[in-house]
């Protein structure tokens, strides 16, 4: 037999290339892992194609690291197929390591095939050869190359599956995984190259016509590393890009996340709002037709809440109203709801097996009220008024359980508090009233119903007209023209305000500008706004719209905004406050002295005008007491270079006093009564025949 030997370099570069295909076939199966529709085969394909070429550039190596006493060459279209072969064998190892299961019978199974095809390529490979006489194979060491094809073959296969995940130290797992695989590789190419036996006077066939060795090693090498090094780049970066990309979903996930508990959990407490608890009663309601049994719906007012919040300020009525929700969420069970759906208004969804279970629901929420509160070093006692719906029985929807629910605790109010009333027809006709007139309300914008009232104000000094306040009024087709006292509360609990004060804003500017082209241009229209309205975010960009869309400049414009509203949030009302101010928006201070207020806070906020309330304004003839608060307030506006408007104006002595205080201008049915625009106008007229409308501002 003709001796072999084999050059050292080409051996070690054999090894180092069947480590790096081994751990570029390991990531690349996490890539598949993790890969969805399309992209699974995209990344089959290209790793077929790389992980095939490196372990056949191994095996090719290998082969020129074969040293014989005679010229060698390679056939060309044996080369190629044992190349395709090695591709092939890679892309069906990739797909089986894809699925989601890998069971011993299927493991061996693709062993057995890829060990086939790993052989296939090796014994093609040297088949390229062409030897004249052929290689006389060792039958044992031939067999043993083929044992550890398909060993080597099913460890590659359970390693690449089970490495295939993300995990901590995952890659150093592949690193040592690529060493065992590669050694195993190695061993078979070796082995198989060792069965082979060359006869005495045995030339080489494609020395001829084949490829030459001088300088393939190179070019395989380098083709092989380029291959393998740019599919284990692109599966690195893809790798980073995904969890980029993942921690991204993660990010939005999580913010996703919030904002449904912003939007369906109330701020102050953590407990559901409104939105929440309506989907609650939903689901409650087809538990109830499904599975038989009942619930409660129980509606639960804070009896003395508004004297603690006025006596101690808002801050620590926003903390007493957490420890009221911490102290009724304590005894809640997992199925039922407790919710916060107003200022001190909570509601408490009970599940029950027997109606006549809610009485003791409610009387242990009573007494659980009606201990005292620790805050802030104070003891606070306060009660609770509940009123209580049960389902079936006292409404079909969730609005209507709620409005009865509503209706029961203040009949437990007027009961004398701290107790509970169940709902029944008594009180179903008030009820029914009120759930009327909240559907009436909801339509009113759409069927235009609102109507705008104007009071004047006049100069307290000359008796002018200096402007008007746009008043609400809603025309109701049955019951004719209501106050704002008659709904503004329940559009309040709807959160209708927002889209009602956005009509109000637009339609007292659209007639203040009306006004302006008559020639009052130094007149100013004055709307009032709601609590809600204050806190909502779009009140800026409303105010913006208003003013563009009827050309009028911004300090035509006066927002009248109650002490306590300006007080509730000093702080965030102060933003909002800047913000209209700069904008040239007058902003007066309405009611004031009848709320809890900071005299502080008062110099910092950007307020044009102060208006005393009618309540002061009503008695000073008669108490003395409310006269020396009128002149008090007087004399700090004056002090803060502040507008002092009164109103409540009803008798010539209410109207002297207060001009010789020094207010500047004046409002009350002695002047003037709310008007629609026309008999507003008519009256004005009337009262100026000859006076000039263009007086210049002060």
């Amino acid at each position: 037999m003709v001796s072999a030997s084999y050059s050292p370099s080409l051996v070690f570069i054999s090894l180092c290339v069947a480590i790096l295909a081994s751990y570029t076939a390991l990531d690349l199966s996490g890539r598949i892992a993790t890969a969805r529709g399309r992209t699974v085969y995209l990344w089959i394909g290209g790793g077929a194609l790389a992980m095939g070429f490196g372990v056949w550039s191994m095996h090719f190596i290998g082969m020129l690291a074969l040293e014989l006493p005679l010229a060698l060459g390679y056939d060309l279209g044996l080369t190629l197929w044992s190349l395709l072969v090695a591709i092939l064998s890679s892309g069906f190892a990739l797909w089986l390591v894809s699925q989601p299961r890998l069971p011993w019978l299927q493991l061996l199974f693709g062993a057995l095939i890829m060990g086939a095809g790993i052989s296939a390529m090796h014994y093609s490979g040297m088949a390229a050869l062409r030897m004249q006489p052929g290689i006389d194979y060792d039958p044992t060491l031939f067999g043993l190359s083929l044992l550890i094809a398909v060993g080597a073959s099913a460890a590659a296969l359970s390693i690449a599956f089970h490495l295939r995940r993300q995990t901590p130290y995952v890659r150093l797992a592949r690193g040592g995984a690529a060493v065992i695989m590669g050694l195993a590789i190695v061993g078979m190419h070796y082995t198989g190259m060792a069965a082979a036996n060359f006869p005495v006077g045995s030339f080489c066939g494609a020395a001829v016509d084949g490829l030459s060795g001088n300088g393939l090693d190179n070019l395989v090498l380098v083709s092989s590393l380029a291959v393998l090094v740019i599919a284990l780049l692109t599966s690195v970066f893809d790798a980073r890009l995904d969890a980029r990309t993942s921690a991204l979903a993660d990010s939005l996930t999580l913010a996703n996340e919030e904002l449904t508990q912003l939007a369906l959990h109330d701020t102050l407490t953590g407990l559901p709002n409104r939105i929440l608890l309506a989907d609650r009663i939903a689901q409650a309601m087809s538990k109830v037709h499904e599975q038989g049994g009942c619930f409660s719906l129980m509606f639960i007012d804070l009896d003395g809440f508004k004297p603690v919040n006025d006596a101690f300020g808002h801050h620590l009525g926003d903390r007493l109203l957490r420890e009221v929700a911490l102290r009724l969420r304590e005894q809640l069970r997992s199925q039922d709801t407790l919710a916060r759906i107003g200022g001190d208004e909570f509601v408490l969804l009970v599940r029950l097996l027997e109606p006549d279970d809610a009485p003791q629901v409610a009387a242990r929420q009573v007494g659980l009220l009606s201990k005292a509160f620790r805050v802030d070093d104070h003891d606070l006692l306060i009660s609770a008024s509940v009123g209580i719906a049960l389902y079936p029985g006292n409404g079909q929807t969730a609005e209507e359980l709620l409005m009865n629910a509503d209706a029961a605790m203040y009949h437990a109010k007027g009961a004398g508090k701290n107790g509970y009333s169940f709902f029944d027809a008594s009180m179903n006709t008030n009820a029914r009233k009120q759930l009327q007139l909240l559907q009436d309300l909801r339509q009113a914008l759409e069927l235009q119903q609102f109507r705008l009232f104007y009071q004047p104000k006049f100069d307290a000094s000359n008796n002018q007209p200096v402007g008007a306040e746009a008043l609400l009024r809603w025309e109701h087709p049955q019951q004719g023209l209501l106050l704002p006292e008659d709904f503004i509360d329940m559009a309040e609990k709807t959160g209708l305000i927002i889209p009602i004060g956005d009509w109000v804003l637009n339609e007292a500017c659209r007639q203040m500008r009306v006004w302006f082209d008559e020639g009052y241009s130094h007149w100013r229209i004055a709307v009032n706004l709601s609590a809600l309205q204050f806190c909502y975010s779009g009140l800026v960009d409303s105010v913006v719209a208003a003013l563009e869309r009827h050309r009028l400049p911004a300090n035509s414009l006066t927002l009248e905004i109650t002490e306590t509203t300006a007080m509730n949030d000093a702080d965030a009302s102060m933003v909002v406050l800047q913000r209209l101010s700069q904008m040239g928006v007058d902003l007066s201070i309405d009611d004031f002295g009848t709320g809890y207020s900071s005299l502080m806070y008062l110099k910092r906020l950007p307020a044009n005008e102060l208006k005393i309330d009618r309540g002061f304004v009503r008695d000073l003839e008669h108490d003395s007491d409310d006269a020396a608060i009128v002149s008090a307030i007087v004399a700090l506006g004056q002090a803060l270079g502040l507008r002092i408007v009164a109103e409540g104006v009803e008798t010539d002595t209410q109207q002297s006093f207060l001009t010789t205080l020094g207010c500047d201008a004046l409002q009350g049915f002695l002047l003037g009564q709310p008007l629609p625009a026309e008999q507003f106008m008519h009256d004005i007229h009337r009262a100026e025949p000859c006076t000039d409308r263009n007086p210049i501002p002060t």
